[in-house]
C-alpha cells in the first residue's frame, strides 16, 4: 500500500496552542467581547477547531460562545463530480440572525469551501456579520475570499497537501505539509 510521506511539520502542538490563543484574543478585540458571538465549524475539521476556539474564548472572557456545525455537502460546486457525497448533519443550536458568526475551517485554499459555507449559512438566517477563522492559509485562491483570523500563512505549491492534525481526531495537534509526488511503501 502506498502512503504519502510528510515533507515537514509546519506547526507543533505549542505553536497551535499559541495560534488559538492569539486568534481568540483577536476575535474578542474585534467584536468587543463575546456577547452576540456564535462559532460555526465547517464539517469536518472545522468543528473541533470551533470547539477549541470557543473554550479558549471562554477562558479569556468567562463566557463560551455557542458552537454549531455546518455541513456544506449539497452546497459544493463540485457535487456533480461526486458519486455519493458524504452527508453530515448541520447542527446550529442557536439562531444566527443578528449574531456575529465566526466561521471556522482548518485550511483555506481555493476559497470554494468557504463560498459553499456562506451559501449554507445564509439559508439558515441573516447574521449580523460573518468572519472567517482558519488554522492555515495556504494561498492559491480561485475566489475572492480572505480570512479574518489566521493561525499561520503557509505558502505552498499546488503539488503539496497541507494537513491539520487534531488531538481530538488524530491523537496529536500539528500541521504538516506533504508532497503528493513523494510516495512511501507502507
Amino acid at each position: 500500500m502506498e502512503t504519502l510521506e510528510p515533507k515537514a511539520t509546519i506547526m507543533d502542538s505549542s505553536a497551535m496552542r499559541r495560534a488559538f490563543t492569539r486568534i481568540a484574543h483577536e476575535i474578542l478585540e474585534r467584536n468587543e467581547g463575546a456577547a452576540g458571538l456564535g462559532i460555526v465549524g465547517i464539517v469536518s475539521r472545522g468543528v473541533p477547531l470551533a470547539e477549541i476556539l470557543s473554550k479558549q474564548i471562554g477562558e479569556i472572557e468567562g463566557v463560551c460562545p455557542p458552537v454549531g456545525k455546518l455541513d456544506i455537502s449539497f452546497y459544493r460546486d463540485d457535487i456533480a463530480r461526486s458519486i455519493a457525497p458524504v452527508l453530515h448533519a448541520t447542527n446550529i443550536p442557536f439562531t444566527i440572525d443578528d449574531r456575529d458568526i465566526v466561521l471556522v475551517d482548518d485550511v483555506l485554499y481555493t476559497g470554494r469551501t468557504v463560498r459553499s459555507a456562506l451559501d449554507a449559512l445564509m439559508d439558515l438566517g441573516r447574521p449580523k456579520s460573518v468572519q472567517l477563522a482558519v488554522m492555515v492559509d495556504r494561498g492559491h485562491r480561485e475566489l475572492p475570499i480572505r480570512a479574518d483570523y489566521v493561525g499561520k500563512n503557509v505558502p505552498s505549491s499546488r503539488s503539496e497537501a497541507v494537513r491539520v492534525h487534531l488531538k481530538e481526531v488524530d491523537g496529536e495537534n500539528s500541521v504538516t505539509i506533504w508532497d503528493r509526488n513523494t510516495r512511501k511503501r507502507g
